[in-house]
């Protein structure tokens, strides 16, 4: 059948989503990761308002087929890309081949991910189970872009970040407009050229990094400690 049949506004959103992506691996083969992490926090944003768009403009529209279109860009910005990226900024790292077994690692469960929301996507209405793919790059793109990134940091890093994408914590999906309008602008100035001031310029990266560690974080400490902590018999 004619693809247009099938292709929504919503869709074209998800493409440059993908674009993005893709555009970040070139960057990544051209050595230059500043404009690759760039283009990977584009496709964060690609990403964020298709779903926007998708309930302003496709009612009516093949749901399973945008559902699919999103899943597919998305493990090329935020599973492919990311994973080349780190790859990259830390061939150097002391330990041989760790940084390709992480990479490895990025896309594995991001693939995975991606497979299981979309089997129960339906059934998770107002949360996450698991993180949510994007934080790959939100979280790697803005520690490069912060201006204090460390290779051996960043590979532990985006090996929790794995492992917790195919996780049972459930991460609650952000609504508030005020929220949601904040993080915007804080992505948007991330692309302010460095040569203003490498101080104003990765302020927006070192705050939204900040932000998304603690995002990481919290949910796992919290399900542990009420596990934990909270849940067992009382001691009188």
């Amino acid at each position: 059948m004619n693809i247009r049949s099938y292709t929504s506004i919503a869709d074209l959103v998800s493409i440059g989503n993908a674009s993005s992506g893709f555009l970040s691996i070139i960057m990544i083969t051209m050595g230059d990761y500043v404009l690759a992490a760039k283009f990977m926090l584009l496709a964060v944003i690609f990403d964020s308002a298709d779903g926007w768009v998708a309930r302003k403009f496709n009612k009516g529209c093949d749901y399973e087929f945008g559902k699919q279109m999103d899943s597919l860009s998305d493990i090329v910005s935020f599973g492919v890309a990311p994973a080349l990226l780190l790859y990259a900024l830390c061939s150097s790292f002391a330990i041989p081949y760790f940084n390709i077994v992480i990479a490895l690692l990025i896309v594995i469960c991001g693939i995975l991910r991606l497979s299981r929301f979309n089997v129960i996507s339906e059934l998770c209405v107002d949360k996450f189970v698991g993180l949510p793919i994007p934080t790959t790059a939100l979280i790697l793109g803005t520690f490069y872009l912060s201006g204090f990134f460390s290779n051996g940091l960043a590979l532990i890093i985006m090996g929790i970040v794995s492992l917790l994408m195919i996780s049972t914590f459930e991460y609650p999906k952000i609504k508030d407009i005020k929220v949601l309008t904040i993080g915007g602008i804080l992505l948007l100035l991330t692309f302010l050229p460095q040569k203003i001031s490498i101080l104003v310029a990765s302020f927006p990266a070192k705050l939204l990094f900040t932000i998304m560690l603690l995002y990481l974080l919290a949910i796992p400490i919290i399900d542990l400690y009420t596990r934990f902590f909270r849940s067992g018999p009382n001691v009188r």
